[in-house]
């Protein structure tokens, strides 16, 4: 029995997917990336500062 039905999940993602897609990246990804790296920066101007001193002295 064969079937000339066309394949109801074709390989390119839909709109659905997507909008998930952006979602997640707008609103869990790049918030989270953006703490680690201010985190990180602040981090890296401590330890400069605890191992050359504050700026000025």
């Amino acid at each position: 029995m064969s079937s000339t039905q066309s394949d109801p999940a074709p390989d390119h993602p839909g709109k659905r997917d997507e909008t998930l897609a952006f979602l997640f990246l707008a609103f869990v990804l790049f918030p989270i990336l953006a703490i680690l790296f201010v985190g990180g920066f602040g981090f890296v101007v401590w330890m400069q500062h605890l191992i050359v001193g504050p700026p000025g002295s």
